[in-house]
């Protein structure tokens, strides 16, 4: 039985959003994000399942159990926000202990549990820091080591990494995979970055206008995007107008390119674009699908070079090569070609 079920909620507001008959269901011990551009729905979703917001129509159920109308002090689960909210008056130990002594634990254990949440985040010793002195990824593992003290049934975190700088960002966002997958939680995050989305969950459900618009796991929806708006959002752009122009073939303004199958049985009654991944072109014209263009812009990203291609036709699109390739630079000629499998008709459905 799932931990938890969300059944066909929704949920009006007077200004006319809607979010829109949400489903799904988790298992103990997984991590879903929640992923979407602002404005989507994330939020408002965290806020009904954890009781803070209350539907318009459907349910919630933890266990099997309807607490759609349960408080949410009642349900057990542990909330993280963004701004984290500290008590600057109160030192690490109080922080995180403040939730344990609400619920009339004994010293002995408010001591316990405190020291296992803070050796969890890797802030041993901590215990009697004053708050307002700690960096900001202190912060945030004192914040995530209070919500974790509890042992919530469930876990949801707003945007927890959304008020550190970019450095810091990257550098906890692998601690705080670690130290989820290590507390067992069953945890929520909710964020508009793919790549805290990739990186921390078993699962994605991506958000566009209050509905869910694809759910998978991290590789699944990288590889197998569901339309070309969720391309576009996990910054996917090389995309083209595309036609069916026979079993496996796709007619663009570029040229006319064999994929590996039909998307969905595509039988062109529908608008469709076509996707070209930009990881699995190849140098040289020695394969499918060759295209040629003047490179524009040549980068180093550490591991890849990313190249600016202006293809014939006046049309631009970004390809991305390991940083061994011997490439040519700005203002050269290259021909590249592209295997089947790098070319995915998407629809335009959700656009």
């Amino acid at each position: 039985m799932p931990i938890l079920e969300v059944r066909r909620l929704s949920r009006s507001y007077p200004d006319g959003w809607t979010l829109q008959d949400v489903s799904f269901s988790m298992e103990s011990g997984e991590v879903i994000a929640i992923l979407g551009p602002s404005g989507c729905g994330k939020t408002t979703l965290l806020r009904l399942i954890a009781g803070l917001e209350r539907p318009d129509t459907g349910q919630v159920l933890l266990n099997g159990v309807d607490i759609t109308d349960t408080p949410p002090h009642r349900r057990d689960f542990g909330l993280m926000f963004q701004d984290y909210a500290l008590f600057p008056h109160k030192d690490v130990f109080g922080n995180v202990a403040f939730g344990l002594r609400m619920r009339g634990l004994s010293r002995a254990q408010v001591a316990g549990r405190v020291a296992e949440a803070l050796e969890l985040v890797g802030l041993k010793g901590f215990e009697h820091r004053d708050v307002n002195r700690l960096s900001g990824g202190e912060r945030q593992r004192v914040a995530l080591a209070r919500s974790l003290a509890p042992r919530p049934r469930l876990l949801m975190l707003d945007e927890p990494l959304g008020a550190l700088d970019r450095t810091l960002r990257e550098r906890l966002l692998e601690e705080l995979s670690v130290i989820l997958r290590q507390a067992g939680v069953t945890a929520i995050v909710v964020t508009h970055d793919q790549e805290e989305a990739f990186a921390l969950a078993d699962r994605v459900i991506l958000m566009r206008a209050g509905r869910i618009v694809q759910m998978g796991t991290p590789e699944e929806v990288y590889a197998r995007p569901a339309s070309a708006w969720v391309a576009r959002f996990l910054g996917l752009t090389n995309l083209l107008p595309a036609r069916r122009a026979g079993p496996g073939v796709v007619e663009t303004p570029i040229g006319i390119f064999r994929v590996e199958k039909d998307r969905l049985g595509w039988d062109g009654s529908i608008p469709m674009q076509l996707l070209i991944r930009p990881e699995m072109a190849r140098p040289g014209h020695d394969g499918p699908n060759a295209i040629a263009g003047i490179i524009t812009e040549r980068t180093f990203r550490g591991e890849v070079y990313r190249l600016n291609v202006r293809l014939n036709g006046g049309v631009d699109m970004v390809f991305s090569f390991p940083a061994s390739s011997d490439l040519p630079g700005p203002g050269e000629p290259i021909t590249l070609t592209l295997p089947p499998e790098s070319l995915l008709p998407l629809p335009l459905e959700e656009e």
